[in-house]
């Protein structure tokens, strides 16, 4: 569990298309087996300490054809940003993936000192 020791508790939020392979045959469409992107965000103000940072998928497209296998998380969190870690393997054919994510955490204070 994640104690905020701060009345100061800041929200930060945003969607994110990871990638659109199917416009130029990348390899979430046209390739097979593991395969992976990540995608790098930067918060719009920086937390005090690391955030709890959550991650869903909000639009898929994928082939009919194939399997649908996906992934999602959220990596290498710091107080700045975090990147988005997008999976999946076997024949899944990813056209594109938008995710959308939640950042909680305490927020710098002026009374904050550093000694």
């Amino acid at each position: 569990m994640k104690k905020l020791s701060s009345h100061r508790v800041g929200v930060d939020q945003g969607s994110r298309v990871l990638f659109s392979d199917y416009e130029d045959g990348g390899v979430m469409w046209t390739g097979t087996g593991p395969r992976s992107s990540v995608t790098q965000i930067t918060f719009s103000e920086k937390f005090r300490s690391v955030p709890a940072v959550t991650v869903s998928i909000s639009m898929w497209d994928l082939d009919q054809k194939t399997n649908g296998r996906a992934d999602v998380s959220a990596q290498d969190i710091t107080t700045e940003g975090f990147s988005i870690l997008f999976k999946t393997w076997g024949d899944t054919r990813v056209a594109r993936i938008r995710a959308d994510w939640m950042a909680i955490g305490e927020l710098p204070n002026e009374d904050d000192w550093q000694l």
